[in-house]
C-alpha cells in the first residue's frame, strides 16, 4: 500500500519520495555497502521533469537527495504518452 498522495514522507535516500518504495538507487547501494555497482537504472531511463517538480513540491527535503523509483518514472512516462481520450 502506498501513502496518500498528499502525505509527506520522511527523508530516506533509499526510498522513492513519491511512493515510498525502494528506489533501487545503485549510488545509494554502493555508498551503503562499499561494493561497486553497475550504472543506476535511472541513467538510461528518461525522467519526466514534472516528476522532479512534484518531488520539490511534495517532499522538498528529498529534492536532489532521494531518487524516484522506476515504477513512478515509468508510470509518468506512460501517462505522458497517452492521448487525452486514453486518459479518461
Amino acid at each position: 500500500m502506498t501513502p496518500a498522495a498528499d502525505a509527506p514522507l520522511a527523508l530516506d535516500a533509499t526510498r522513492c519520495p513519491l511512493c515510498g518504495a525502494d528506489n533501487r538507487c545503485a549510488i545509494e547501494v554502493e555508498q551503503a555497502t562499499g561494493q561497486a555497482q553497475p550504472p543506476c537504472w535511472c541513467m538510461s531511463t528518461p525522467i519526466d521533469p514534472a516528476l522532479i517538480r512534484q518531488v520539490a513540491r511534495r517532499a522538498p527535503q528529498a529534492s536532489g537527495k532521494a531518487c524516484i523509483c522506476a515504477r513512478c518514472a515509468l508510470a509518468a512516462a506512460a501517462a505522458a504518452t497517452k492521448t487525452p481520450k486514453e486518459r479518461t
